[in-house]
């Protein structure tokens, strides 16, 4: 039997700390909300439209939720989100499959499943999650006018 060569192991010990470095990155940012940069009001325009297709009201907090028929996450976000929903006066929650709506899914810049918007009574984007978003978190939001 042969040994391993030095340049087999330091290959090995790269790839081990490049796939750490990526779970511990993903892991920190997954479900994190974060702010959406502002614009300027005639900018949300196409945004306000596509999300009034969708199914949003004007004057209601909402939160929607991109989905996929396979997607596991998205179970537990549904249950996040009706949970928050359960908690807040005013907010509604609205899923969208992103089979059924991949133009939308484009133009509001979603590219996995679960994405949550969180969406003021203005109609505008306020803050966005990739992957399942922490309850007290969407809470926080909520409840600090972040979304109003």
């Amino acid at each position: 039997m042969q040994s391993p060569s030095p340049a087999g192991i330091l290959v090995l010990v790269v790839v081990l700390a490049a796939a750490t470095a990526f779970g511990w990155w993903r892991r920190r940012h997954d479900g994190r909300l974060r702010a959406v940069r502002k614009r300027p009001s005639d900018a949300d325009a196409p945004h306000r439209a596509t999300l009034t297709a969708l199914g949003v009201r004007p004057g209601e907090r909402t939160l929607v939720q991109f989905s996929a028929p396979v997607c596991a996450p998205c179970r537990a976000a549904r249950r996040v989100l009706a949970d928050v929903a359960a908690h807040l006066d005013g907010v509604t929650v609205l899923e969208v499959g992103v089979d059924a709506h991949l133009d939308a899914a484009r133009e509001l810049d979603v590219w996995r499943t679960p994405t949550v918007l969180v969406v003021d009574g203005a109609g505008r984007i306020v803050r966005r999650a990739a992957g399942v978003p922490d309850r007290d978190e969407l809470i926080a939001a909520l409840t600090a006018g972040a979304a109003r």
